[in-house]
């Protein structure tokens, strides 16, 4: 039997071209992508993250982990850095860029060819060792002729991968400032509770003492003792909101050991002296928005996979078999071997499924992401525009408490004072503007709050990593409201 040279030709062609197939460096090198995503967090967060594939390498982490946090007083700033370098979960996700980045490797090499040999019959003494013997090398031609597409696909899959690290490294980073917000504002929310409390203390006292004497009567008596139980379970309260937002951050930064004994500051900073509006807010978002650009990634990788279903939907698998059968004859004393080539080709009829669902089914998928990404540049729109909205307002909220409400508490509690050593009025109107002014002081430290929390929204918000909501949402404590027994 004699090989057609046309097909003997495309068999040897389809297996010598699938071998000398180069893998791109970018797929085989150790922390394939992650200089890409390093490149891209660095400049949002000006702080740097680290990818840790052996223990060296954690090990190395941990050390620089420990120096910034242990028994020292944290910034945000600080932790953010902390959380980068330490947190596992965000090692998993670099991790999948390089799983990503081995499937893209494995896209690009050739499928292996598959090799078969069979005899006939073995150890017949009067015919030797063998009869006949057959030898075939399978290549399945469609893998070569889609390879390029194929790789396409993953490499758009790695490229979204990268992405998407970005993306919860941006998250991460921004819910970890956030986590520091509310730590350093639950233990200063505690503070201004025990300064109430000793308000209340001296309250409850002398109440206690006047009705020793018959100047306070009972009913008195008990709105003070009422207004102090209170305050202690609000202050009791707080300590232990103060205890789960500081294991929140704990969390986040990925400590745990005695690398828990790290400190938070006591107040938030001061509020700024001013703050601009941000123009053109949607254009920086949908320029910038991570979570955008990952929506964008994914149409691209479904029009590229369309492409491959309407080139494979009517022949879903081709393969060459080339090989030859070589089988020996004896003849008296002499033996003789004849070898014969034979060349098959294999491929599945499309009779019942002709690939029109496999296309019906890539046209939805694409159609899919397309009003994925049509509806994620909506909502980035309107992300943007309320978290630079919230930003604006709680800051004007917040400097309303500090430099209105405060400063008028302040001033009745020092004209109470006078009153009260001019023998005007008496005790306890003295300890009620004394409550009072630590009630509006506790609401200016939750409007505070706010703001920094809002701040974190709108970076959130123009790069990603966020839900970018409006802060704020969630009220702060208050103090109880004061009985203010008369004489």
């Amino acid at each position: 039997m004699r090989i057609p040279k046309s097909i003997g030709v495309l068999s040897c062609s389809v297996i010598l071209g699938a071998c000398s197939t180069t893998v791109p460096g970018i797929y085989t090198d150790p922390k394939a992508g992650f200089a890409n995503v390093a490149s891209q967090v660095t400049p949002v967060l000006s702080k740097r993250t680290a990818f840790a594939e052996t223990q060296a390498e954690n090990e190395a982490l941990k050390k620089q982990v420990h120096a910034m946090v242990h028994r020292k007083t944290i910034s945000a700033d600080t932790a953010v850095q902390a959380a980068l370098l330490n947190n596992k979960g965000l090692q998993a996700s670099y991790a999948n860029v390089g799983l990503s980045a081995a499937e893209a490797w494995q896209q690009s090499a050739p499928e292996n060819p598959v090799v078969s040999i069979g005899m006939l019959g073995i150890g017949t003494p009067e015919l030797g060792a063998y009869r006949a013997i057959e030898g075939m090398i399978r290549a399945n031609v469609l893998d070569a002729t889609t390879r390029k597409q194929r790789m396409a696909i993953a490499d758009a899959r790695f490229r979204e991968a990268q992405l998407n690290a970005v993306n919860d490294t941006l998250a991460l980073a921004n819910q970890t400032r956030k986590a520091w917000v509310n730590a350093v504002a639950a233990f200063e929310t505690v503070s201004y509770l025990k300064r109430a409390k000793a308000t209340s203390d001296a309250g409850s006292e002398l109440a206690r003492k006047l009705g020793e004497t018959g100047a306070l009567n009972k009913a008195n008596q008990a709105r003070e003792h009422a207004f102090n139980a209170e305050l202690a379970g609000q202050l009791a309260q707080a300590r232990l909101n103060a205890s789960r937002a500081k294991e929140e951050l704990t969390k986040l930064m990925g400590l745990w050991g005695t690398e828990v004994d790290y400190y938070v500051p006591d107040a938030l900073p001061v509020l700024p002296r001013s703050v601009g509006r941000m123009p053109n807010v949607e254009a920086k978002a949908l320029q910038n928005r991570v979570d955008l650009r990952v929506a964008k990634m994914g149409l691209e990788a479904q029009a590229k996979s369309f492409g491959l279903t309407d080139q494979t939907r009517l022949v879903s698998d081709l393969e060459i078999v080339a090989g030859f059968e070589a089988e020996r004859e004896a003849d008296g004393d002499e033996t003789e071997t004849n070898t014969t080539p034979q060349v098959e080709i294999e491929f599945a009829i499309p009779i019942y499924d002709t690939g029109k669902a496999r296309m019906r089914k890539a046209e939805l998928m694409y159609l899919q992401a397309a009003n994925v990404l049509a509806e994620k540049a909506v909502n980035v729109r309107t992300e943007a525009r309320g978290a630079e909205n919230a930003y604006q307002s709680s800051y004007q909220i917040a400097r309303h408490y500090r430099d209105v409400l405060v400063p008028l508490r302040k001033s009745i509690e020092e004209e109470g004072l006078l009153s009260y050593n001019g023998m005007i009025t008496n005790t306890f109107e003295l300890l009620t503007d004394v409550r009072e002014k630590l009630g509006a002081s506790l609401e200016a430290a939750n409007a505070k709050r706010d703001f920094y929390l809002a701040q974190a929204d709108l970076t959130a918000a123009i790069y990603g990593g966020g839900a970018g909501s409006t802060a704020g949402g969630a009220e702060g404590p208050t103090l109880a409201a004061g009985g203010g027994a008369g004489h």
